[in-house]
């Protein structure tokens, strides 16, 4: 398996291009506009082809990269079940598998920063058929969980979406293994979490033992927590969700 981990630090963001060597498929989860021009040169590098981009949900702090590779690249689009974007793409439903050669990415819904929000459990099956990382975007990040409010609206209130958040963590991603390879969508720096570190890779486990964020003995003080003393949200975030939501290039945002 291919595996790079590319770190855009004015934003905080985290992508990931991976995929099967052997069959040159790759694909990009939680794409950075101001990134494409590198995955498309690394997955030339590597004599490979971008053949899927997938969002761990709809980003609401930056223009994803989406629309672009996949008019570059032909690439099909996948987003979590019921991310209500207005754009060709295949929604993925819990449970559903991408696969890429050897390597398979497994979509677990994990919702709670968003209504439609998927973590990707990786298996490099030219390895073994455990699976190695999970891509856990913004629900679970390193020392830290996502704030619940950027993405409450209407009759979702952000004390609600705080407590799907704490059983997507608890029932869920701390229900995978603890070796298993944790990335996140960000890391310290960003306006998503509160005590991120600036470390932008950990475990399950190493996250169960000594995230601050895991550590509340209930669902209730969880949520208090959570929705005590929210930052600042985005600059720009209406703008942003809604051009993530159109599919419209990063010019199109003004």
């Amino acid at each position: 398996m291919y595996f790079r981990q590319l770190l855009h630090d004015e934003t905080a963001c985290a992508s990931y291009l991976l995929g099967c060597k052997t069959t040159g498929e790759l694909a990009v989860v939680d794409a950075h506009a101001d990134l494409v021009d590198e995955y498309v040169t690394l997955a030339e590098g590597q004599g490979a082809r971008i053949v899927a981009v997938l969002e761990t949900h709809v980003q609401a702090d930056h223009v994803s990269g989406l629309p672009a590779l996949v008019a570059r690249t032909g690439a099909t689009a996948y987003l979590p079940e019921g991310a209500g974007v207005a754009f060709a793409h295949e929604p993925l439903a819990d449970g559903d598998v991408v696969v890429l050669g050897n390597t398979t990415l497994l979509a677990l819904a994990t919702p709670g920063h968003a209504l439609a929000h998927h973590a990707y459990v990786v298996t490099d099956h030219a390895r073994s058929n455990d699976p190695w990382l999970v891509l856990s975007g913004d629900a679970l990040l390193v020392g830290d969980a996502g704030r619940p409010d950027l993405h409450a609206h209407g009759e979702h209130a952000v004390e609600e979406l705080a407590a799907t958040l704490y059983r997507s963590l608890t029932d869920r991603l701390l229900a995978l293994p603890d070796d298993l390879v944790l990335l996140p969508a960000h890391y310290s720096g960003s306006v998503c979490g509160r005590g991120l570190s600036a470390t932008p890779v950990s475990t399950v486990g190493y996250e169960r033992r000594n995230n601050k964020a895991l550590a509340f003995g209930s669902e209730e003080a969880f949520v208090a927590a959570l929705t005590t003393d929210i930052p600042p949200a985005p600059a720009r975030q209406a703008e942003i969700v809604a051009a993530n939501r159109a599919g419209r290039q990063p010019a199109d945002v003004a």
